[in-house]
């Protein structure tokens, strides 16, 4: 079954089973298969500017024996994390977030970030319902869409006008494999989707907003 470890500065999500994930991860981006999905809370002094930052993480996943896992970087407390469970028609979304704003942007503009504090969203959903890769691509537009709304009504505000997200976030999705095509609004899945991913985001959105906004915690 699928279970989420906290073990800092490391969060582990066992999915509980090998799945089909679609991320744009540090760590295994792409299509793959994995079992696990991993975070790793870093500060801005264990990545130096000449740091070759992906062969770092790797070493650090080996350390672990992680390098099977898709894995995000995060300036997050993960202590914070966010998890929600939906339920629609039979079909599960159990999603798990960090969310740091420190470098919050607005979509279509871009703000100077170079002296500032990095954060993030994370966002890893895990779905009962197999999917095709179509379907899998379309689960992964509504997470993203999902992330969207959840973050612009959590009021950041910026001088572009509201956040929508950050410069760095990153969502990955699981789904068995299967036949099922369709992962849209219309659909149980999406309907899940939007559920899990929403309530898990905009709770971490609004806790950071509250408690961290103006410290180097992201």
């Amino acid at each position: 079954m699928p279970a989420v470890t906290l073990d800092r500065p490391w969060i582990e999500f066992d999915l509980g089973a090998d799945m089909q994930v679609l991320s744009w991860a540090v760590n295994r981006p792409g299509l793959v298969t994995a079992r696990r999905i991993l975070w790793r809370e870093v500060r801005n002094s264990d990545l130096p500017r000449d740091l070759d930052v992906t062969e770092w993480f790797a070493c650090e996943l080996s350390a672990r024996g992680g390098g099977d896992a898709v894995a995000f970087l995060t300036s997050r407390d993960v202590r914070r994390y966010c998890e929600a469970i939906a339920e629609v028609e039979g079909v599960h979304a159990h999603a798990v977030a960090t969310v740091g704003l420190s470098n919050a942007e607005r979509v279509g503009s871009r703000m100077d970030y170079a002296s500032r504090n990095w954060g993030t969203i994370n966002v890893a959903l895990r779905l009962s319902q197999g999917l095709t890769q179509a379907g899998l691509i379309e689960a992964m537009s509504i997470a993203v869409q999902t992330r969207t709304a959840a973050v612009m009504e959590a009021g950041i505000d910026l001088p572009s006008g509201t956040a929508t997200g950050t410069g760095t976030d990153c969502v990955a999705v699981a789904a068995p494999a299967g036949a099922n095509p369709y992962a849209g609004l219309h659909t149980a899945t999406g309907e899940a989707i939007g559920k899990a991913v929403y309530q898990a985001v905009h709770t971490g959105a609004l806790e950071w907003k509250t408690t961290n906004r103006r410290t180097a915690d992201a």
